[in-house]
């Protein structure tokens, strides 16, 4: 069997012969030469392959640390590892110190010696075989002087080449072979030579060009005699089209190399095209004529398969469409040689997984500037239906937050804005252009309605789709420009059912609710140019949907408020950092243009919200109720009378259950009547906050504890929201569906929530005085802090500005300030005058450790910072020195401080700014970002951190323990019915603070949040409310307990638009190394983590349990072969270690790996003793072994339900099959075999945490109800039926036997009544069950506190449901849980998984449980090296694999990457990408089986001649190749 974890060697017959000495069995004619410089490279590979593969395995990971988990494996591996180190020194290692100074390194100077030797020794050589060339004339002896120059030139330096006279002279002598006709090696070899030249010396390609070199490469190339040579003028020309591409332009070289490409392998066709783009990037205006006629030929060379070739077509059409964008006529001469046709295919999605993100991007821009200068290319694009192209290239950008990227972080966001400036382009606008051009397009729209309308169709909802979505300011400009645009063309009627459909006005009310005037004023005139167009069918609605409202707001605000986003660009003077920050002018065509300047006057919005006032509202609407419509007052009316509902006295159950009915039908029969609910009049209404206040009894509003009186009402509470489940899921999930629908597109219109975007941040040094006095890579804070009024016990300290690291906590300023500023009693004269002496000392650096991750390496940016920042950062470094030496004489007085700072660790400051208390458990940067933020816009940026701060200090009160936002509600009302529901709901407070700036969308908070709750407790809520109608005799029979009932779907809960918004902030570096996420992402994500999606969910977590740097790369990707060479990590990674485990004792080797290396912050990389695969497929097939062996059933760690076959061992695999999924065993402490069972979930947990922090994929199948245990939430009865459904159904019943028992018992009804009621279960006593007081399956387990002899009757019933419960799910399995816990805390805390549920965590681990989207796997498959989509052993295997069961695709997972499962996000996020290349190997492929390269996913393929013979064999390949790594 072949090599599973050999890494990928690169396929050198299709590289060029480029940099290789010529031999004596090059010297043949035609194409011999060729071919044996191919079969000699081939040779040499294969040699490599052989001698040393291993050490080309090892290659990449010589810079790890090697352990092992049995000692005499080690020894050995350390061996090998250590030739390794010597073989491949240059990579130096993570371990290691690299910052050595060569100059003291006595090897540089012996090296420098070597290189200055062998430099002379080649300039002799060179000088020797110049004089014999130009000489010779024996063609046998220039064949031998060509040949040692090409070993020569391959292996010398510039340095050889010292006299440039030489190069001249050497220039002159090779041209004059290249023109020898009687001999073609003659020609080959001294092509070859100046190819080598022109490589290792540039400047010789002047003396090439001056000495006629170019005309003669063309003309080998435009008449082929032999096929070498002329492949070796390709390569000749593409050196010297990089230092000369005018002059490659002039001879002709365009037409050269691309006239006959297609008798040209692959390889030589991208060396073709890359002379093209070379001389591309120096295109002039004035003789485009030459690149134009190439024009045919590249527009073809874009139907090609090979990626980086059809990459390379593209730029270069990309910069002649840029070349000649002022001239119409080439435009019309570029589309018609169907390049229009030819970019839009390649634009689709298929082609959006071929291309890169830069080419693609430079494709849409390629369009935009066809269609900007040219009619026919306008026509062209509307009549091939560009807006469904253009649809699905936004609707990806949409849910971009979904979709794991590897691409850079703003690539998404340049190309939406290509999209963007491509759909206005298409959108003229003869008012605003006044141009022929405008005109002829305006015209063809006219005359052409129907592809308006379809391109309105296309564009329209998507684009209100990305406004509500959150998107950034640039972004939503964009929308509304366009859209604007379309309103003003447009003139059909289905138009406007667009409009409605869309409810476009909905949206513009939340718009004109912003602060970005730019985007106001574009809504304003939407919505101007919507009445004057169509006045009757929107005037009406412009009420419903509070449009005229949020007008009317308008005239609230101050006149002459600029945005805060380009108001300083509209004031400063224009530089290169701020001439983009516009908004007026990012989607003009003239955006480049040095003279730019806000296009919003003064008092616009106030102006226009004036004229539309004026022109279609009269005084009467403003002044007068008439804005309230009928749906509106009667919704008002429904929520009053759920406030009164209030005022029922709490306990009258009956009465709460009668009325709320009522009132919530009335509610649903609005939301689901004729006459629909718009998101003003919901939310205008009131009826979220009565709805809020009434389910919750006002407890929503305010943090309470053990001992307050609210707190009696929380069984009630429970009751309501049992009550209200039952209401809303009735008719199924189609009523909370509404609702929930209703509530999000509420929050979207109301919610302010400010991001801060510091995109206009660039590297800089600065120095930080506090709290450390060190420099740091990223701007700092200028702050004055004064002493605030009336405070006298404290200094003075406002006459200097003080520089801070905004990475440092307010608490470290406190350290800091407090010896500057406390003053002691004065008991002396020389005190005194020391304290004034200290007061008017200069700031001084201190030791105070800074808390964050202030040295991470950040591309930012601040062009705000003063000029003279430098050397005042200088001036309080040198200070600083000084005043270090002037503080040792007060030793004794700081080390009192220390001691104070020591036994007083209240805070003694009290920090202001503006007068309002900054918060101490936030950095400096946050607390002072969240106060600007309060009165800020929506989107800002770091001006408002620019300048300088004022702070107040005053002495800190005596500060009472602050409140935790957990609330523990087990403390609270302990055996409640409804206690695991509500622990749930008010775990987590949603944060108060925002209650007061932005009430409405705090109500909405909390009911999506009890939405959310209840939907997620579905089944324990109706459950709970069957067992109480079956006791209280509503239901008769115990088969009526069946709870049949489906909950929404969780994306339903989903908020795009706080996504899309934390998506935006976790994009900006600053934010991410400064921890400078506005405080309420980390409210919402603590209160409200449904409320975003899964995937920016994991790179939350990712930036708050490991730091900014495992934000966008996903770690299980750094041992792959792709990006940084040989696998190596990117540059900030975490370093690598290696260990060395055997799979015969797979479990010791895990926790010796745990115990060596699982606290430490690297990445491990596992190898096996006597294999020799190494890299990312043996480790996550070691991830996969250890799942596998937690999960035998011998270990004793999980229930195996014998009574029910729950769980039961797999035949002949030795692990356990548990249907549920696993779930700990019960366990009592008096049995001996415990503390193993303990210490292997102490180990489970450790390996899951490490495999979290790694990236790694496990294959554990875990139940619900352990996940559930795993996020620290607690379980109930009904829990069980995630474990043991048949248990579960079972209490259930007897439960409800127990509760009917208990109401009769409890009734005032006679004897006899109670007698009649039927208390069998099933036609069966209590009593005649026989049970015993053990847990089911597990007779060794007694339920306390009764004996194994005592039987279960009906007086005892409910007891013994109690102690199965406590059993199955709290004590009997709670030391295993907190075993579990305690090993991944190891690692990092396990409150980090909190924010995800329990399908996500179970996604988080263990990847997706769907393998394989057929319809996708195209899209995220790579074909190469003989192979393409098209291939037919490639449809074969598609077929194949959709015809394979699941175990069958598991394995073939496994075989190719290592694990049976694909990562979280599927296919598209397989990186290294899966790969699958045609397999050379013996004369008969039919016999020969796959092959994979683990480390790369690649699998390598022969070429069966039929589909059952590659099923037969894959088979055989992905079964008996397992479970081992060896070369091939």
């Amino acid at each position: 069997m072949e090599n599973r974890g050999q890494k990928r060697m690169e396929d050198v017959e299709e590289l060029p012969a480029d940099k290789r000495a010529c031999n004596s069995q090059d010297s043949r004619t035609s194409t011999s030469s060729s071919d044996s410089s191919a079969q000699s490279q081939s040779q040499e590979a294969a040699a490599a392959a052989a001698n040393g593969a291993s050490s080309g395995q090892e290659n990449s990971d010589a810079d790890m640390d090697t352990s092992s988990s049995d000692s005499p494996s080690s020894s050995e591996g350390e061996q090998e590892q250590e030739q390794d180190r010597e073989e491949d020194s240059d990579y130096g290692t993570c371990d290691s110190d690299d910052d050595h100074d060569d100059e003291e390194d006595p090897r540089h100077q012996e090296l420098q010696d070597i290189q200055y030797g062998r430099s002379s020794e080649d300039q002799q050589k060179l000088s020797s075989l110049v004089s014999r060339l130009s000489e010779e004339v024996d063609p046998s002896l220039q064949l031998i002087g060509l040949t040692e120059l090409c070993e020569v030139l391959s292996f010398c330096t510039e340095d050889s080449f010292s006299p440039r006279v030489m190069a001249d002279t050497l220039s002159r002598v090779l041209v004059k072979l290249a023109n020898h006709e009687s001999n073609a090696d003659i020609m080959l070899l001294a092509i070859r030579a100046i190819t080598y030249l022109s490589d290792v010396y540039p400047p010789s390609v002047a003396f090439l060009v001056k000495h006629e070199t170019l005309p003669a490469l063309c003309q080998r190339l435009l008449t082929i005699e032999y096929l070498d040579v002329a492949e070796q003028c390709l390569q000749a020309l593409e050196k010297i089209s990089k230092d000369n591409p005018v002059a490659c332009l002039n001879a002709g070289a365009i037409k050269a190399v691309l006239s006959y490409i297609d008798f040209f392998s692959t390889s030589l066709q991208r060396v073709a095209v890359s002379t093209v783009v070379n001389i591309c990037r120096e295109l002039s205006s004035e003789s485009p004529s030459p690149i134009m006629d190439a024009v045919p030929i590249l527009c073809n060379l874009l139907q090609y398969e090979d990626r980086q070739l059809v990459e390379s077509v593209a730029i270069c059409l990309t910069k002649i469409a840029d070349q000649v964008s002022q001239s119409p006529e080439m435009l019309d001469q570029l589309c018609s040689h169907q390049l229009i046709h030819q970019s839009i295919h390649l634009l689709n999605l298929n082609g959006r997984t071929t291309l890169s993100q830069p080419v693609y991007n430079g494709l849409i821009r390629l369009l935009r500037k066809l269609s900007s200068g040219s009619t026919l290319a306008f026509r062209t694009l509307y009549e091939l239906n560009i807006g469904y192209r253009l649809k699905e290239i936004i609707s990806t950008y949409d849910i971009s937050h979904s979709v794991s990227s590897t691409h850079p972080n703003n690539t998404c966001s340049n190309q939406v804005h290509e999209v963007l400036k491509l759909v206005i382009e298409l959108l003229p606008s003869s008012l605003v252009e006044d141009n022929q051009l405008a005109l002829e397009k305006e015209s063809f729209l006219v005359n052409q309605p129907d592809l308006l309308q379809q391109f309105g169709a296309d564009m329209l909802p998507v684009l209100i789709q990305v406004l509500k979505s959150g998107a950034n300011a640039y972004v939503s400009y964009g929308c509304l420009s366009a859209i604007h645009k379309l309103t003003c063309l447009s003139k059909s009627a289905d138009f406007i059912d667009l409009l409605k459909t869309a409810n476009i006005l909905s949206v513009l009310a939340g718009i004109l609710s912003r602060k970005d005037h730019h985007v106001v004023v574009v809504a304003l005139q939407i919505a101007e140019v919507l009445l004057e167009k169509y006045r009757d069918a929107f005037l009406n609605s412009f009420i419903r949907e509070g449009v005229f409202f949020a007008i009317e707001a308008l005239f609230k605000t101050d006149r002459g408020q600029q945005n805060p986003v380009s108001a300083d660009v509209s004031q400063k003077p224009v530089s290169k950092e701020n001439v983009k920050c516009s908004l007026c002018q990012i989607f003009e065509r003239s955006s480049s243009s040095s003279s730019q300047t806000c296009k919003i006057e003064k008092d616009s919005v106030y102006i226009l919200a004036t004229r539309i006032k004026e022109r279609f509202f009269g005084p009467e609407v403003f002044d007068s109720q008439k804005g309230l419509t009928d749906v509106l007052q009667n919704l008002k009316h429904v929520s009053s009378a759920l406030n009164d509902l209030m005022n029922v006295p709490v306990d009258a159950r009956a009465l709460h259950t009668e009325k709320f009915f009522s009132i919530w039908n009335q509610i649903i029969e609005r939301l689901n009547g004729k006459e629909s609910v718009s998101t003003f009049e919901f939310t205008e209404s009131g009826v979220v906050k009565a709805l809020a206040n009434y389910l919750s009894n006002g407890l929503h509003q305010r943090n309470f504890s053990k001992g307050d009186p609210e707190c009696d009402s929380l069984p009630f509470v429970g009751n309501r929201f049992e009550v209200f489940t039952r209401l809303l899921w009735s008719d199924g999930e189609a009523t909370s569906s509404v609702l929930i629908k209703k509530l999000q597109n509420s929050l979207s219109s109301l919610e302010n929530y400010p991001t801060v975007l510091s995109q206009f941040l660039k590297q800089r040094n600065s120095f930080a005085t506090v709290p450390n006095g060190r420099s740091t890579s990223y701007p700092i804070l200028r702050v004055r802090f004064v002493r605030a009024e009336g405070e006298t016990c404290l200094r003075d300290y406002s006459q200097d500005l003080v520089t801070v690291d905004p990475l440092c906590y307010l608490d470290a300023v406190d350290q800091y300030m407090w010896p500057k500023v406390h003053l002691k009693p004065l008991d002396s004269v020389e005190a005194k005058d020391q304290a004034m002496e200290c007061q008017s000392s200069q700031l001084q650096s201190t030791s105070i450790s800074c808390q964050g991750e202030g040295s991470s390496h950040m591309e930012i940016d601040i062009p705000n910072a003063s000029q003279g920042s430098q050397e005042e950062d200088q001036e309080q470094l040198t200070d600083s020195g000084e005043e270090n030496t002037s503080e040792e004489n007060n030793t004794s007085s700081s080390e009192e401080e220390d001691a104070l700072a020591e036994e007083d660790p209240l805070p003694r400051l009290l920090f202001r700014l503006e007068g309002i208390e900054l918060d101490r458990s936030l950095t400096v940067y946050q607390a002072i970002l969240l106060h600007k933020l309060k009165s800020g816009s929506e989107t800002t940026n770091d001006s408002k951190l620019s300048g300088t701060h004022t702070i107040t200090y005053e002495r800190a009160p005596q500060l009472a323990e602050s409140h935790e936002n957990q609330i523990l509600l087990g403390s609270i009302m302990n055996n409640d019915e409804y206690h695991s529901f509500l622990s749930y709901l008010f775990a987590h407070t949603l944060g108060l603070r925002y209650m007061g700036t932005n009430p409405p969308a705090y109500d909405i908070l909390f009911l999506l949040k009890s939405l959310e709750a209840m939907n997620r407790y579905l089944f324990h809520l109706i459950c709970h409310e069957r067992i109480n109608a079956f006791g209280e005799g509503r239901l008769e029979t115990l088969d009526d307990l069946r709870v049949e009932v489906r909950p929404v779907p969780y994306t339903e809960f989903v908020s795009s638009k706080f996504t899309e918004k934390l998506e935006q902030q976790l994009r900006d570096s600053f934010a991410l190394s400064t921890c400078g996420l506005p405080p309420w992402f980390n409210d919402l994500m603590g209160s409200c983590p449904f409320l975003f999606s899964f995937e920016v969910k994991s790179k939350y977590f990712r930036l708050a349990a490991f730091g900014s740097q495992k934000v966008h790369h996903h770690p299980q990707h750094l041992s792959s072969s792709s990006g940084h060479g040989e696998g190596r990590p990117a540059t900030g990674s975490l370093p690598r270690k290696k260990f060395l485990a055997c799979r015969q004792n797979i479990l010791e080797s895990a926790a010796k790996m745990m115990e060596l290396h699982g606290s430490q912050k690297v990445v491990i990389e596992v190898e096996y003793s006597e294999e020799v695969g190494t890299g990312l497929g043996p480790t996550l097939e070691f991830y996969t072994l250890v799942s596998r062996a937690f999960q035998d059933p011998d270990l004793g760690m999980w229930r195996s339900d014998r009574s029910s076959f729950a769980g039961k061992p797999r035949e002949g695999s030795g692990s356990l099959v548990a249907p549920s999924g696993l779930f700990p065993r019960p366990w009592s402490d008096t049995s001996t075999a415990f503390p193993d069972v303990l210490q292997k979930f102490v180990l489970l947990g450790t390996v899951v945490a490490k495999a979290l922090h790694d990236g790694r994929v496990l294959d554990i199948p875990f139940s619900k109800a352990f996940y559930k245990l795993v996020l620290g939430q607690e379980l109930s009865s009904f829990d069980i039926h995630f474990i043991d459904p048949e248990l579960c159904k079972t209490l259930v019943e007897l439960q409800a036997l127990a509760r009917r028992k208990k109401v009769f018992s409890e009734s005032q009804s006679d004897a006899r009544a109670a007698a009649k009621c039927d208390l069998s279960f099933r036609g069966t006593k209590i009593e005649d069950l026989c049970l015993e007081f053990t847990l089911p399956g597990y007779t060794d387990y007694v339920l306390a506190p009764h004996s194994a002899n005592d039987m279960v009757n009906l007086d005892n019933l409910e007891e013994y449901i109690k102690a199965i419960v406590n059993a199955t799910v709290c004590n009997g399995i709670q030391k295993q849980v907190e075993a579990f816990r305690s090993g991944f805390d190891k690692i990092f805390p396990i409150e980090h998984l909190e924010i995800f549920n329990e399908e996500e965590l179970e996604t988080l681990l263990c990847g997706e449980r769907d393998l394989f989207n057929m319809n996708e796997v195209l899209d995220h498959v790579k074909f190469d090296h003989g192979y393409t989509s098209s291939s037919p052993p490639v449809q074969n295997l598609l077929e194949i694999l959709q015809e394979f069961d699941k175990e069958q695709q598991r394995a073939f997972l496994q075989f190719v990457t290592g694990c049976p499962r694909l990562p979280p996000g599927g296919l598209a996020s397989l990186n290294p990408k899966l790969t699958i290349v045609r397999k050379h190997g013996s004369d008969s492929s039919e016999t020969d089986l796959p092959s994979v390269m683990t480390c790369a996913n690649y699998l390598k393929l022969p070429p069966y001649s039929s589909k059952e013979n590659m099923k037969e064999k894959l088979i055989y390949a992905i079964t008996e190749g397992q479970g081992s790594f060896h070369l091939s």
